[in-house]
């Protein structure tokens, strides 16, 4: 693992391909979805009713997809990596949900650098990044790849 640095992002020139950060977990609730439901739209059965949901392959309520796409989102941020130095989030590529994540499971990501490509006229450079979500016994949920645009280092 590489450390990070401390009160800030880190640089487009900071990013090594073969870098792993792991974030912590989350527990995911049945607020979670409720919530999510509601901002998203999606009330789902599989999501929001727990009678209709005991009697499907899963046997119990299930999390959307995409709010675990969300909350590992905001894993990510959380670890600091890119805390003031990201300018966008260009593309998300080759997503795959693999393993449902239920209510009470707690997920964190393992994001690995794979790729780095200056874009100077932008003012930093491409980061691919391939993300694992991950439930408690470490079996992966979804995971992808996440392309960023990270601000290149200030001139002294």
């Amino acid at each position: 693992m590489s450390p990070l640095p401390t009160g800030k992002g880190m640089y487009f020139e900071e990013f090594e391909i073969g870098q792993k950060i792991v974030t912590t977990g989350r527990t995911i609730t049945e607020s979670d979805i409720v919530t999510f439901a509601g901002l998203s739209g999606d009330y789902n059965q599989i999501h929001t009713d727990a009678e209709f949901s005991r009697n499907t392959i899963f046997g119990q309520r299930v999390a959307h997809g995409l709010l675990g796409l969300s909350i590992a989102s905001g894993l990510a941020m959380r670890t600091g990596m890119l805390e003031g130095t990201v300018l966008a989030f260009r593309e998300i590529a080759e997503w795959k949900f693999s393993r449902p994540v239920m209510i009470a499971d707690t997920i964190h990501v393992v994001l690995t650098v794979v790729e780095t490509k200056a874009v100077p006229r932008l003012g930093g450079g491409n980061i691919t990044i391939t993300l694992e979500v991950k439930n408690q016994r470490n079996e992966t949920a979804m995971k992808g790849t996440w392309l960023v645009l990270v601000a290149s280092q200030p001139s002294s």
